[in-house]
C-alpha cells in the first residue's frame, strides 16, 4: 500500500543570477512500513527534500501526497495539524524544549494538539526507549543518545503516518549512533512505521530496503536492497 508519493518536485531559491534549484522535477513513491535511505552530497537538496515531505518547507511546484491526502492542498491550519499528526520529525540536533522534562517533551504533539496523551503508548515508547528512570529528567541532564531517544519518543507519540530522519546519528558516537538506528528500525518492524531517513553514512544506508541517491536536486539512483 502506498503511503507516500511525490510527483514532479521542484524547489527554486532566489530569482536570476543567484536561483538556485533545490529539487528539480524530483518523483517517486513509498509503500507502508517501507524503510528508505536517502542518500547524497552537502548541498544535493536531500534535507530540502524532507523538510517538504514533513510539511515543513513548501515546494515552488509539484505534489506531494501522504496517506492519500494532497498535503499542500491544505491551508496553514490544516498543514499545522499535519504536521502533528502524520509526520514524525527527527533532527540531528534533538530540538527538545530545555524547560520540558523527558515526559513532556515525549507528549508535546499530543498536548499541542489538545487531545488526551494515551499513558499505555507513552509507557510503552519509554521502556522501548530505555528512558525508565529520566521521565523527569531535563535534556540537559541526559546524554546526547538520551536526548536523541527522547526526540525519536516524540516523533512515535501520535503514531504518524511517516517518521523523517534527518541526520539522526550525524551528533552521536559510534555506539549510540549504532543504538539509535536500532531503535528506529525496531519501530519500523514493531508499528510497521514507514520510515525516510537522511544520511551520510553508508553503513545506516545498507540497513534499509531502499537507497534513494540525491544530486543536484535529481534522483539520480533509486534502488531496492531488499524486500
Amino acid at each position: 500500500m502506498e503511503i507516500l508519493k511525490v510527483e514532479d518536485l521542484c524547489k527554486v531559491y532566489g530569482k536570476g543570477e543567484n536561483e538556485v534549484h533545490a529539487l528539480d522535477h524530483v518523483s517517486f513513491s513509498v509503500e507502508k512500513g517501507e524503510f528508505v535511505a536517502i542518500i547524497g552530497p552537502s548541498g544535493s537538496g536531500k534535507s530540502t527534500l524532507l523538510h517538504i515531505l514533513g510539511g515543513v518547507d513548501k515546494p515552488t511546484s509539484g505534489k506531494v501526497w501522504m496517506d492519500g491526502k494532497d498535503v499542500y492542498a491544505q491551508n496553514d491550519e490544516q498543514l499545522a495539524i499535519f504536521r502533528r499528526r502524520q509526520v514524525g520529525l527527527i533532527y540531528q540536533f534533538y530540538n527538545l524544549i530545555p524547560v520540558l522534562d523527558v515526559k513532556e517533551n515525549i507528549t508535546l504533539p499530543v498536548l499541542m494538539d489538545g487531545r488526551e496523551v494515551n499513558k499505555e503508548r507513552l509507557e510503552e515508547l519509554i521502556k522501548l526507549l530505555k528512558l525508565e528512570g529520566r521521565e523527569n529528567h531535563l535534556p540537559n541532564q541526559l546524554s546526547g543518545g538520551q536526548q536523541q531517544r527522547v526526540s525519536i519518543g516524540r516523533a512515535l507519540m501520535n503514531a504518524p503516518a511517516v517518521m523523517l530522519a534527518d541526520e539522526p546519528t550525524g551528533n552521536l558516537d559510534s555506539k549510540n549512533s549504532r543504538e539509535i538506528i536500532e531503535l528506529l528500525k525496531m519501530s519500523n518492524e514493531k508499528y510497521d512505521q514507514t520510515l525516510i531517513v537522511i544520511t551520510h553514512d553508508e553503513n545506516i544506508a545498507l540497513q534499509a530496503d531502499r537507497i534513494i541517491a540525491v544530486e543536484d536536486g535529481r534522483i539520480t539512483r533509486d534502488e531496492v536492497i531488499r524486500r
